[in-house]
């Protein structure tokens, strides 16, 4: 179980290496390179934070780069942490608290998904509306950390409907057709079976993924606001007659790079400028 000490411990070293931000992205898979566009960037490896593991998973870098867009400071973690690696939970989401630490209000979660909706396309972008928990497991189980929240959170609006507006407005004035869905988590490493695809059809998933809702419960147990958006980047088993592979995966977020920019970056331009709070 990782303590107040351990995350306030990771905290400060990033911040002062990196300083602090105001808003955070989390890249999934395909999705690296954001980053790039940051003026000023600062950036440190995961392996130079105490307490954080390593990304082991090709196609995420393993490092925070913070640095100013839009003229706001925006912290961007490049490779996220998944409970397939073997992290217990505490390890996969620690990022997120250190970023409520640093002073992030907002976190623009991202991930690859593959369709369950047999109206989406790989190269789609869809607005997470919901999630469905179908790993088992729950970030916040064991001794609550109420400095951070309450024992028993509300999910209700687990992805921020006002960050939801922003997001659909800005699409439709960059030409997007962004998609809107919810995202089943199961936990990997194996993608899923077909059956387990008709179940989660049959529960009202459109995208099925191995990451996202951790951070989101996390996050919103800290009193970060939470927008999702995932990278169509595969039909879910058994929608085509053909196997899955993560290349393939990689190789569609591609796709969606440039999109995936201009709307995140407009976004960004349309959130306000919030005081930092200390913890």
């Amino acid at each position: 179980m990782i303590d107040y000490k351990d995350i306030k411990r990771a905290a400060n070293l990033v911040t002062h290496s990196i300083g602090p931000a105001d808003i955070a992205v989390i890249l999934g898979s395909g999705l690296g390179g954001y980053e790039e566009q940051l003026i000023d960037p600062a950036e440190i490896d995961y392996g130079e934070i105490p307490g954080f593991p390593t990304s082991t998973v090709s196609g995420h870098a393993g490092k925070f780069i913070a640095g100013t867009l839009k003229g706001k400071r925006v912290l961007v973690m490049s490779g996220r942490f998944h409970s397939y690696e073997g992290y217990g939970m505490g390890k996969v989401t620690l990022p997120v608290r250190v970023m409520r630490l640093m002073g992030v209000k907002t976190l623009i979660v991202t991930n690859a998904a593959g369709a369950v909706n047999m109206d989406f396309k790989p190269g789609d972008l869809m607005l997470i509306e919901d999630y469905i928990n179908l790993s088992g497991r729950n970030p916040l189980r064991g001794k609550n950390l109420d400095r951070f929240g309450p024992r028993f959170p509300d999910m209700t609006y687990a992805y921020d409907r006002e960050l939801r507006k922003i997001a659909q407005e800005e699409a439709e004035k960059l030409n997007i057709d962004l998609k809107h869905g919810i995202y089943c988590w199961m936990n990997g490493p194996t993608f899923e079976t077909p059956a387990e695809i008709r179940m989660a059809r049959t529960l009202g998933a459109d995208a099925v993924g191995m990451s996202t809702v951790p951070e989101t419960i996390v996050a919103r147990h800290s009193g970060i606001r939470v927008l999702g958006i995932s990278s169509i980047t595969n039909m879910a088993a058994g929608v085509l007659d053909q196997p899955i592979n993560h290349e393939e995966v990689l190789a569609a977020g591609e796709m969606v790079k440039e999109p995936f920019r201009q709307l995140v970056n407009a976004i960004i331009g349309r959130l306000p400028d919030e005081e930092i709070v200390e913890m």
